[in-house]
């Protein structure tokens, strides 16, 4: 959202109210947000930079960002994960990254080169953890059998697609990053929005996500999971995005699921704690499961 949709002082509001909150990790990546007519990348990374000197809080909260996809600082090379994370770290005006991933795999580039790439800023102190975003099940695991073959830092945390209605990450990447030991921190929890309870049949969204979420009310299941939701919401004296991400935290791999506030108003949804007993969660994972694949 920051540097797209909520301007730099609606960034410092949200920022502000998230930390005021309780909130202390903070995800983005140096291609956000490229895609918005004029920007390069970079937007984002600058915006939290400025918040963070200006408030003399830098320890006061964890960074999470990416190297992959800027279009001056593409794919996974060594060279170029050493260049991007000094592009990162200048903009974000800190000299250490929490947690730094491969916003996604590089298949032009040896697995070898890019885990021992990693491994170099986490030796240097450039970078504390390193995680791997959109990898496959096959491809994570090869990246840690190099590191472990090589004795180098391996991805020990992960950032996927998943949500209530996005569930593909359920058919093998998660058992994987259990066997692992990954923890997955997931992306898109909200589904662009659709979670957030605002999406019915006939109703208009004003939000640069609306044409993308509204789509997932194509699928009779969302709209039977959107009734599903009211009722839990109610039970709990919640709200719908609220016992959506409490679904999401209670998958045994989640660390805790990402989501994005646009302005102070949005966030209490995201900040409030829903606790979901056994029979709430298998309800919600029915209405939505995995059609399973087969050969």
């Amino acid at each position: 959202m920051f540097g797209w949709t909520a301007d730099r002082d609606e960034s410092f509001a949200v920022l502000d109210a998230f930390v005021a909150g309780g909130g202390r990790a903070i995800d983005t990546a140096d291609v956000y947000s490229s895609w918005v007519q004029g920007h390069t990348g970079g937007e984002s990374e600058t915006i939290i930079g400025e918040w963070m000197a200006s408030r003399g809080n830098r320890d006061q909260v964890s960074i999470a960002t990416k190297v992959f996809a800027h279009t001056e600082r593409p794919g996974l090379s060594a060279a170029n994960i050493a260049a991007a994370v000094d592009d990162s770290l200048e903009r974000l005006q800190t000299d250490f990254i929490d947690l730094y991933y491969a916003h996604q795999d590089d298949e032009d580039v040896a697995q070898e080169e890019y885990v021992a790439a990693f491994d170099t800023l986490v030796r240097i102190g450039k970078v504390r953890v390193v995680g791997a975003s959109n990898f496959t099940a096959a491809r994570l695991r090869g990246a840690i059998d190099v590191a472990t073959a090589a004795s180098l830092t391996p991805f020990t945390v992960a950032q996927d697609r998943w949500s209530l209605v996005e569930r593909g990450i359920e058919r093998d990447l998660a058992s994987t990053l259990a066997d692992l030991g990954i923890v997955e921190l997931p992306y898109s929890s909200l589904a662009s929005g659709f979670l957030s309870g605002k999406y019915r049949a006939g109703a208009v969204v004003d939000s640069a996500r609306a044409a993308g979420a509204g789509k997932y009310l194509d699928d009779p299941r969302n709209v039977e999971l959107l009734g599903a939701l009211d009722e839990l919401a109610e039970t709990h004296g919640s709200s719908v995005p609220s016992v959506a991400l409490a679904w999401l935290r209670a998958q045994s791999v989640v660390g805790a699921p990402i989501a994005s506030a646009r302005t102070v108003e949005q966030l209490p949804a995201l900040l409030d704690v829903v606790q979901l007993d056994a029979a709430e969660i298998a309800r919600l994972s029915s209405i939505t499961a995995p059609v399973p694949v087969t050969a």
